[in-house]
């Protein structure tokens, strides 16, 4: 092959079309995740300034995160997971009748075990909110909000089959608006059910209930896209059939693997309730992991979401090959895009932080702790990117006990740097997540590169050191121009937007300007993109 003029081969030629596929779907999908995003930040800005860091909110926080992990143990990525390398493999075999119908199936089972485990819980939340203390000092509240709240495990599970047969298929753009649609109930709730609640705690079970609202119409939204497909879903229970048996199988690890990391987060709960500041470390930590997660998932996210049924087929054809460079794609992709985000959000923690929540009742004491946080979250944000993409390649390759072990490892370590790093106070916590976040991503990246020879890791290292590079002169420049225009304007809300805005713009600037100036190759990804569109 190597002797082919590469302009010749038709499998090249292929490749580079199905590149070019990936990115225009990367980009859409982006684009949909970033405009949630963003209404998810504007909701966190409409709930800071209605109920601040401190008080009551804290067991909502708490309360919150419990059927959270139930979430992610039995639905969203834990379901995908394991069916989207079931479902496209049976795709691509041909299979089509089979694959609706294993679908089908999987769809009904879901349903029963999620409805049955939300009762088991529902019943049980008062033993699992005790194991947290008084958060919020009121036990109570956080027990009837932790109930209220459970039903999303059922919606979001069924959901998570709704979305991955849609993923499936390449379809990807309704996918990503549903949260859109999520954070829309939402903010409206806050805005209009909220002022007429009669107390504080039945303003908290408005902003619950409008959750358990936004949610069904998050299950609801992408249902009429499934008619426009060949098959359908329907009541089914074939759970004999060897695919609904392997599903299953892969779903195991995934769960524990999705667990594991959730558990961690809990356990860092845990620490912020009962060792650091009941009223205040935990919501501050969840605010700061907002912002944390607004590049996250508008990168990462969108990268290892549309490049996951490619994996998977690739994986289904044996074309180890293919599967490298595109991993490879991926990897560079989320370090170009992740890398300067994480650098930038750090050095700009504090007036990010103001100019987000800094108003109502989130008071200007409280912004140096939530941007204490942030700035120690940002430390691991691209290696958060990584593990993300990494996971969901080693589940196209039907390997899913591998990012397992890895997270039972950074389990580990991350209760070991929690117990070591909480006397730092609150940024302490997600200072150890993002340093067992780096351990991890290193992990995955050696245990992929001896499973698959195709990823070339000498180029992406030196890809990444100049990504790096010209991080660093972005970061510079963006808190060089924040310093100055915050000095000239001062710290009204015109005077934050326009230094915050102005720093950031200046920023992405200088990081463009740095990486044509070092030959970063993805930044020529970005103008082919352009081009394409």
């Amino acid at each position: 092959m190597s002797e082919l003029d590469p302009t010749l081969d038709p499998a090249l030629d292929t490749e580079r079309a199905d590149r070019r596929r990936l990115a225009r779907s990367t980009a859409v999908f982006g684009a949909a995740t970033a405009l949630s995003r963003v209404l998810g930040l504007v909701r966190e800005m409409v709930a800071a300034y209605t109920f601040g860091a401190a008080g009551r909110i804290n067991a909502f926080t708490v309360a919150f995160q419990i059927p959270n992990l139930v979430r992610a143990l039995v639905a969203d990525t834990a379901l995908s997971g394991a069916f989207v390398p079931v479902f496209s493999e049976l795709l691509e075999k041909g299979e089509r009748v089979r694959a609706w119908r294993v679908a089908s199936t999987i769809f009904w089972l879901v349903l029963l075990f999620t409805t049955g485990l939300t009762a088991v819980f529902v019943l049980a939340a008062p033993l699992i909110v005790e194991l947290f203390g008084t958060p919020g000092g009121d036990f109570d509240l956080a027990v009837g909000l932790s109930r209220l709240l459970f039903p999303i495990v059922i919606l979001l599970a069924l959901s998570g089959i709704v979305v991955g047969i849609l993923n499936s298929y390449d379809q990807f753009t309704v996918p990503a608006l549903t949260p859109v649609a999520w954070n829309l109930v939402i903010i409206l709730g806050l805005v209009l059910g909220v002022p007429w609640a009669g107390s504080e705690d039945a303003e908290l079970y408005v902003y619950a209930g409008s959750i358990v609202i936004a949610t069904l119409v998050q299950l609801l939204m992408p249902v009429p896209w499934l008619r426009g497909l060949d098959g359908r879903l329907r009541v089914a229970l074939d759970w004999r059939d060897p695919a609904v048996g392997r599903f299953f199988v892969l779903m195991l690890p995934v769960t524990l693997t999705l667990g594991l990391i959730n558990v961690s987060t809990l356990i860092g709960t845990l620490f912020a309730s009962r060792l650091i500041d009941p009223d205040l470390a935990p919501r501050a930590i969840d605010l700061a992991f907002r912002l944390y997660m607004l590049p996250q998932g508008i990168f990462s996210v969108a990268v290892a979401t549309v490049l996951f049924p490619t994996l998977s087929r690739l994986a289904a054809r044996g074309d180890m090959g293919g599967f490298g460079r595109t991993l490879d794609t991926g990897v560079r992709q989320i370090g170009f895009l992740l890398i300067p985000a994480g650098l930038v959000s750090a050095v700009l923690a504090e007036p990010i932080t103001r100019l987000v929540y800094e108003r109502g009742e989130f008071t200007p004491d409280q912004t140096p702790v939530v941007a204490g946080a942030l700035a120690a979250f940002s430390v691991g944000l691209v290696f958060n990117g990584w593990m993300l993409l990494l996971n969901r390649a080693f589940y196209g390759l039907q390997s899913n006990w591998t990012p397992t072990f890895v997270a039972l490892g950074n389990l580990a370590l991350n209760v070991v740097l929690f117990a070591a790093f909480y006397r730092l106070g609150v940024w302490g916590l997600p200072l150890a997540t993002s340093l067992s976040n780096l351990a991890g991503a290193v992990v995955l990246m050696v245990l992929m590169w001896r499973r698959v020879g195709g990823v070339e890791a000498a180029t992406t290292l030196t890809a990444l050191v100049r990504i790096i590079v010209a991080s660093v002169v972005a970061s510079g420049v963006a808190v060089l121009v924040w310093w100055g225009v915050d000095g000239a304007l001062g710290r009204s809300i015109v005077g934050q937007i326009l230094s915050v805005g102005l720093g950031l713009g200046a920023g992405t600037l200088a990081y463009l300007g740095a990486c044509r100036v070092l030959g970063v190759r993805e930044l020529g990804s970005v103008f082919a993109l352009r081009r394409g569109i």
